[in-house]
């Protein structure tokens, strides 16, 4: 018997303030930093984003997802046997203890089940649900908890109008099965290192060797560039390996980073726009949670139905892209 690795659950989870582009604009402008809506909007599509409380972390974000999720898949966090977490802005610097671990304490689950974090930035849901899809058709995980969550706001220089403007917090999360039917029907994962100077974190204060970088680094352009060629190969690639025409995709899912990039790679597919989910207008660049926040959007509002084929897909620091074709 084959076995595969299916979606039955989805859940997300934004933080309670949301800030508009207007909010944005005046906060900068009070330091002398011109910004607006439209300029924010023109770039980008994004018109808002929600930050979270100071008292919130990824793992909180992660948890109340996780939660939604659960409950959607009718299971209960004990039957959870593997959780792994997408983040670049886990609860602890060094990653230790992950921000899975934390996750899975704070569900109350005590089946000593494995839980690991996985950073590839924007590709980081991509790269965990391949990594479940793996465990399940292996035989070493029944029911994985998959969750991208993020606290971006917290590492934004927001002297840089550049980038503050772009990225928000929040979570998303699926519940992955072991299953008869098909479920995921392609992954294809990719990195150049040689790319790692365009979008970079916070630098580790303890390496002397490495200058000290407090803040977000993105250069925009070259990160445009490679994504809107990246995209659309990783997306050709996932579609061959599974014998499938982009005529069959009923979805497209992309990173919600910009939404001429999103467009753009539509388009390429040779997909009508209104076959894709967006979300990047009201919740920013959320990173690794983007993808699972969208789809758990789409699918609570009736668009995505079982037996959908769904196209994810995302590219980010690393320099990291991926592609998981899936049936729900």
């Amino acid at each position: 018997m084959t076995v595969y690795s299916k979606i039955i659950g989805t859940g997300s989870y934004l933080p309670a303030q949301r800030v508009t582009n207007h909010d944005l604009a005046a906060q900068l402008g009070a330091k002398g930093i011109e910004t607006s809506d439209e300029w924010i909007v023109s770039r980008s599509g994004i018109s808002a984003r929600h930050y979270a409380a100071a008292d919130e972390s990824a793992s909180d974000l992660g948890v109340k997802a996780a939660h939604k999720a659960l409950e959607a898949a009718g299971l209960t966090p004990e039957q959870i046997d593997l959780i792994i977490v997408a983040t670049s802005t886990p609860d602890f610097y060094g990653n230790f203890p992950s921000t899975a671990c934390i996750v899975q304490d704070k569900l109350g689950i005590r089946n000593n089940g494995a839980a690991f974090d996985v950073a590839a930035v924007c590709s980081g849901f991509v790269y965990a649900l391949s990594t479940a899809d793996a465990f399940i058709k292996a035989g070493n995980a029944k029911n994985v908890l998959v969750i991208g969550a993020e606290v971006f706001s917290r590492i934004l220089d927001f002297n840089d109008r550049g980038t503050c403007v772009l990225f928000g917090d929040g979570a998303g999360a699926v519940v992955m099965t072991a299953s008869e039917e098909p479920g995921v029907l392609a992954v294809k994962l990719h990195a150049d290192g040689s790319h790692g100077d365009i979008l970079c974190g916070p630098t580790n204060p303890a390496s002397a060797a490495i200058s000290g970088q407090k803040y977000l680094y993105m250069d925009g352009q070259a990160v445009f560039k490679l994504a809107v060629t990246v995209l659309e190969k990783v997306a050709n690639e996932a579609l061959e390996h599974a014998k499938m025409p982009a005529s069959e995709i009923d979805w497209l899912i992309p990173h919600q980073a910009n939404i001429r990039i999103m467009n753009g790679t539509a388009k390429k597919l040779g997909l009508p726009l209104e076959k894709m989910v967006v979300t990047v207008n009201e919740h920013g660049n959320t990173s690794a949670a983007s993808i699972p926040l969208a789809l758990d959007q789409a699918v609570r509002d009736g668009r995505i139905k079982p037996g959908h084929n769904i196209l994810m897909e995302g590219v980010g620091g690393g320099f990291t892209w991926g592609a998981v074709l899936a049936r729900m």
